[in-house]
């Protein structure tokens, strides 16, 4: 039961809810993907096919609402972490690729104006766009006020300069939501504000980076890039609080990717346990190994419930940001013991380039860091016990 691929079995039936047809879908999906694997190497020609693929399953109008093509009135928490854990089992490339079609999107949702949602909402469902989200710099990681991308007003809008980085789908994306602080705000209340441009947009630069799983991402660069009033997103000085709110949506998410790459290790290290003999016999027969695998499984299914916890309070309009925090938090850290215990199993298999367990490794790294490190996820914990006293 703990390694079963289905999400709404009795485990998790009450707290995830009725999702049975979605994940018909995901299971047909993610078999068609292993019976055709995409070379994950060429990074952004992969991005391309998943998006290709994941539009043409239908899974890309999770991200967008109803009246502009998607699949719900308003974007869900719940069915976004199902899907996520599914993609993510399967590759973290994959589970990229949908979830910034979401993040990427969603700040237009919110709050762009009605021309821009009915021109890009439906393309994003379609995978006709490919997007990203432009948020951190050098020096405003986790401190996002310190952004120093500069919005300065124009006749017809903004002028951009400055840099970002460490963005995901730098180079491959159409469309960008780009953040930046108000050039006439003071330097001691800063405002920032949102804006949308596309891929090719004059005066904008990418230099592509490198990280330890295959996953589009650099540094883009703004000079002198014109905005015109068009493609503001929101109101002038409503950047962060946009910022800040598609985060809170997607937050969680990240948990859920992390239950899925964590769903992968357990499944593989059983079934090597059970297939490695040594000394005479398999290795699942040795007591140790069978106590180091129950204690990640049981921390494994401890994660899951406090994601779909937060998802599904999140979907009732209950939600918190502690609990986002929470699960996002223990579900990544979780799954990085997990996944330890999975490349400790194998042995030196564990680390060998080709095997699942390293493959794993490597991707479950940057999910305890980005959108928002498991140190800031403690401060918004501990903040809320604070109040709350």
């Amino acid at each position: 039961m703990i390694t079963t691929p289905r999400i709404t079995d009795r485990a998790l039936g009450t707290v995830v809810g009725d999702w049975r047809a979605l994940e018909d879908t995901l299971e047909r999906f993610t078999a068609a993907v292993r019976a055709a694997p995409v070379d994950e190497r060429d990074e952004a020609g992969a991005t391309r096919e998943y998006v290709r693929r994941l539009a043409d399953a239908g899974l890309l109008r999770w991200v967008v609402p109803a009246e502009l093509g998607g699949a719900a009135p308003t974007l869900l928490s719940t069915p976004i972490c199902v899907i996520r854990q599914w993609l993510a089992r399967e590759s973290g490339a994959l589970d990229t690729a949908f979830v910034m079609q979401g993040l990427g999107s969603n700040p237009v949702t919110m709050a762009g104006p009605a021309a821009l949602r009915e021109a890009l909402l439906p393309r994003v469902a379609r995978g006709a766009a490919i997007c990203a989200f432009a948020l951190t710099e050098p020096e405003a990681g986790s401190d996002i006020k310190n952004m120093r991308t500069t919005a300065t007003a124009t006749a017809d809008g903004v002028r951009l300069r400055g840099s970002k980085c460490f963005i995901s789908n730098a180079g491959v994306a159409d469309s960008y939501v780009v953040f930046a602080r108000e050039a006439d705000s003071p330097p001691e209340r800063p405002r920032f504000g949102a804006f949308w441009l596309p891929g090719d947009a004059p005066g904008l630069t990418i230099t592509p980076s490198q990280v330890i799983a295959p996953h589009p991402i650099g540094a883009l660069h703004f000079e002198d890039v014109e905005v015109p009033a068009a493609h503001r997103v929101g109101a002038p000085g409503d950047g962060l609080k946009i910022a800040l709110a598609n985060l809170e949506v997607f937050r969680v998410t990240v948990g859920a990717a992390a239950l899925g790459l964590a769903d992968r290790a357990l499944a593989e290290t059983t079934r090597h346990l059970q297939r490695r003999v040594q000394f005479g016999q398999p290795l699942a027969n040795q007591q140790g190994l069978q106590f180091a695998l129950a204690d990640v499984a049981t921390d494994h299914v401890a994660a899951q419930l406090l994601v779909y916890r937060a998802a599904g309070a999140r979907d009732e309009g209950r939600g918190a940001p502690e609990m986002a925090a929470m699960a996002k938090m223990y579900a990544t850290e979780s799954a990085q013991r997990t996944i330890d215990r999975a490349v400790q199993s194998f042995g030196g298999l564990g680390v060998t380039v080709g095997q699942a367990p390293e493959r794993l490794y490597r991707e479950i790294r940057a999910l305890r860091i980005y959108e928002g490190t498991t140190e800031v996820q403690k401060l918004v914990i501990a903040r809320a016990l604070f109040a709350g006293g």
